[in-house]
């Protein structure tokens, strides 16, 4: 049977079930503070809010009264007794007209106001997020990242709209119905309340088994998730394809989707029986109201219509009483959710931009390292334990990862950083693009340090390919335009040719408008290469980086690759990272970094005569080459015919 208490047990389930995972947790005054000045641009709509919601108790309380007084009304059998009938009945009628009315203007405002919220806090989350270092993604849980995002602004939105109507509603309901009932009879009214404890005691017991099979539930739900998204991934599909382990994978999330299916029917069984509890209590409570109210009235001591009207508010009294008990849950788990928020918020972004800073013009090429020094940024500065999902951060410091790197970049030249795995290459271009930003020493573009321009003049002087060109799962054409909103289908087909992948785009059935799936699995590497290397062209920069742009090609697609970077690369600066040496043999200047240092720099055939490190590495892919490898070898670069390629 329905009641006007079941909404009130959901929102009291709903509080016992969090009430667990509160424990120990205290909202300060701060955090109120600074929920109030979200709240601040909505402050009218709140009080137009919290006025529907005072009107629309007030009705509440006064529908039983009347409904007594048509009973008193009957009963009295006099003349003009129909009449009054009538027009009590009309008010009743005309109340529950103006209660809808105010239900969907409620309703109205709620939405606004929850709606504005999430708003506002998505968007600043959000656009905060984005300026936040690279190190931060690297450390941090994306399901994590994405919760606060989703869940975390959910749960604030509730301090607006569910937890403040429900806590001023229901304690101006209980205030009103208490008051009136004890007005008609404070001896009915007490005894009513009698049964109150038995009620909200044993919920609290249930409450606290459900708080600890309801967590095991969650963490259940996160595993399988998580399971879900690596496996229904590309690479851990094709992972999972090649080991031939589908039937593990498949009995490892059925143990643990039977455990919540085991979890779920506990939560079944332990919400009916809360709410069979519920609904006992308080049919025995209006039962008492009958019996003891139609006792003190067939004694004329109160009348039919007031035990009516006391039965009718007793159904109003106890949805209120319940609620209330857990109201400092409710809110607490709202401000815990603002807390989760803010922490994100208050994660400062390592790279600001100055007020004073200018903008470098869109031609400047001069590319000037001075004595650069940098280590990255230890954990505490840059992450959060609860979107890494550890107890502690880690606060070791960092060895510096560059030691007085100098060098210059003229106009038009191309300049190629080379060197063992971890001497540094990456961290070099990362420190141009400002990605990162110098720990000592100085980056200029044009003569002006990068710490000093405009983060948006400085990226559009300077356009990347790095070795795993990552595409949004968009069009084709959404995904070049990400470098130039701007352009037309004519400009988009002229940097696909010039990049070496016009015709086959062309032999698409969709084009342009061709999807090009999750990171952009349905191209080959080489595609996907030249792809990037349409964007960068498109974007026409005045300086490139190209960090390893044609590592893990094939021979056919790295000359098609390369191809396409002689035609990126005329009339621009160069910097190109590379392991394989072969492709930067004609460079105007290579420089050799091992150990964060640059240990020598010169031509191709300078550094070879010299005999240090650049010599040595390069006699070792040479050396590599000649040698008979294993077809089970890990892929080792080779030269065949004058030019390298992976080892088959």
């Amino acid at each position: 049977m329905s009641h006007p208490m079941a909404s009130s047990g959901w929102g009291m389930l709903r509080a016992m079930r969090k009430e667990g995972e509160l424990a120990g947790r205290r909202a300060t005054r701060e955090t109120a503070r600074r929920v109030l000045a979200f709240a601040r641009p909505f402050r009218a709509h709140i009080v137009i809010f919290l006025v529907l919601v005072v009107c629309s108790s007030v009705i509440g309380v006064a529908t039983p009264i009347l409904a007594g007084d048509v009973i008193n009304a009957i009963n009295r059998h006099g003349p003009g007794a129909a009449d009054l009938v009538i027009r009590i009945a009309l008010l009743i009628a005309g109340l529950a007209v103006v209660d809808a009315g105010l239900s969907l203007a409620q309703r109205r405002f709620s939405a606004r106001i929850g709606e504005g919220i999430i708003f506002d806090l998505r968007t600043k989350v959000y656009d905060h997020v984005q300026r936040m270092p690279l190190q931060f993604f690297t450390r941090t849980q994306t399901g994590a990242l994405v919760s606060r995002l989703n869940n975390d602004v959910m749960g604030a939105q509730q301090a607006f709209t569910s937890t403040l109507s429900g806590t001023v509603g229901n304690l101006i309901s209980l205030v009103l119905t208490a008051g009136v009932m004890f007005s008609l009879s404070w001896q009915v009214t007490l005894l009513s309340l009698a049964l109150v404890p038995a009620f909200l005691l044993p919920a609290r017991r249930v409450g606290r088994r459900l708080a600890e099979i309801t967590r095991e539930s969650y963490q259940l739900d996160a595993q399988m998730n998580a399971t879900m998204t690596e496996r229904f991934g590309v690479s851990g599909a094709l992972l999972v394809k090649l080991f031939g382990r589908p039937d593990v994978e498949a009995s490892r999330f059925s143990e643990r989707a039977g455990r919540v299916r085991d979890i779920g029917v506990q939560q079944a069984m332990y919400s009916t029986t809360f709410f069979v509890a519920m609904m006992l209590v308080a049919a025995l409570a209006q039962a008492l109201t009958y019996g003891f109210g139609g006792w003190l009235a067939v004694r004329g001591t109160v009348s039919a219509g007031t035990v009516v009207s006391l039965a009718l508010l007793l159904t109003r009294l106890y949805g209120p009483i319940t609620a209330l008990s857990n109201a400092r849950v409710s809110i607490m788990s709202a401000l815990v959710s603002f807390e989760r928020v803010f922490e994100v918020l208050d994660l400062p972004p390592a790279i600001a931009e100055k007020p004073t800073s200018r903008a470098i013009d869109h031609d400047a090429s001069r590319v000037e390292f001075d004595d650069v020094h940098f280590r990255y940024p230890a954990a505490t500065e840059v992450s959060l334990a609860s979107l890494e999902d550890v107890a502690v951060l880690d606060r070791t410091t960092t060895e510096p990862v560059l030691r007085g790197v100098s060098f210059t970049v003229e106009p038009g030249q191309l300049v190629a950083l080379v060197g063992p795995s971890g001497a540094g290459k990456s961290t070099t271009a990362m420190l141009l693009t400002r990605v990162y930003d110098v720990t000592e020493g100085s980056v200029r573009v044009g003569g002006v340090d990068v710490r000093d321009a405009t983060l948006d003049s400085l990226r559009r002087a300077i356009g990347v390919v790095t070795q795993d060109a990552h595409l949004f799962h968009e069009t084709l054409a959404d995904n070049l335009r990400y470098a130039r909103p701007e352009a037309t289908d004519e400009e988009l087909w002229t940097a696909l040719h010039r990049a070496q992948i016009g015709e086959l785009v062309r032999g698409l059935p969709d084009g342009l408008s061709t999807v090009v799936g999750e990171r952009g699995y349905r191209f080959s590497g080489g595609e996907k290469q030249r792809i990037a290397i349409a964007r960068l062209l498109l974007k026409a920069p005045s300086i490139v980086i190209l960090d390893e742009a044609t590592a893990h090609l094939d021979s056919e697609s790295e000359a098609a690759v390369q191809h396409a970077l002689s035609a990126a690369l005329v009339g621009r600066t160069a910097l190109v990272i590379a392991h394989r040496l072969s492709t930067v043999r004609d460079a105007d200047q290579i420089l050799v970094l091992d150990g964060g240092r640059i240990v020598e720099r010169g031509t191709h055939d300078e550094l070879v005569l010299a005999g240090g490190l650049y010599a040595e590495l390069y006699r070792t892919q040479f050396a590599v080459a000649e040698s008979p490898a294993p077809f089970v070898d890990s892929p080792e670069p080779a030269v065949v015919a004058g030019r390298e390629e992976y080892a088959d």
